[in-house]
């Protein structure tokens, strides 16, 4: 039975390690969007993507370190930053620019009343 316990609870540790992964994951892209950062220049344009990227590689190295520890390889971290670099490439400059376009495309307007008689041509 403790052995069944302890399986318990490894899972439980490691479905909150998850959540808690997932949830600084996302920070970097929430926050630019709610709160007390939207739309501070820190977080606008270059300088926010880089500085996001760097915070995300930072905290991404604890678990690159465990992958490293579990798998006995550079190769599964090295896999990890990949998909890490793809996924925040396509936040950064896919999704981000999809969400935030700055009304480049005109917005279609109702048509304004004109009129029906051509005053030019009878003056």
């Amino acid at each position: 039975m403790e052995q069944a316990s302890r399986g318990r609870l490894r899972a439980a540790w490691n479905a909150l390690v998850g959540v808690i992964g997932g949830v600084v994951g996302l920070a970097p892209h929430v926050l630019h969007h709610i709160g007390f950062l939207a739309g501070a220049a820190l977080v606008a344009g270059a300088a926010g993507t880089v500085l996001f990227g760097a915070v995300g590689l930072l905290l991404s190295v604890p678990f690159l370190l465990r992958l490293r520890r579990r798998f006995g390889t550079w190769r599964a971290p090295a896999i990890a930053l990949v998909v890490f670099a793809a996924m925040f490439s396509i936040s950064a400059f896919v999704i981000g620019p999809a969400i935030n376009s700055d009304g480049d495309t005109p917005v279609p307007r109702s048509p304004s009343p004109t009129d029906t008689v051509d005053h030019d041509s009878h003056h």
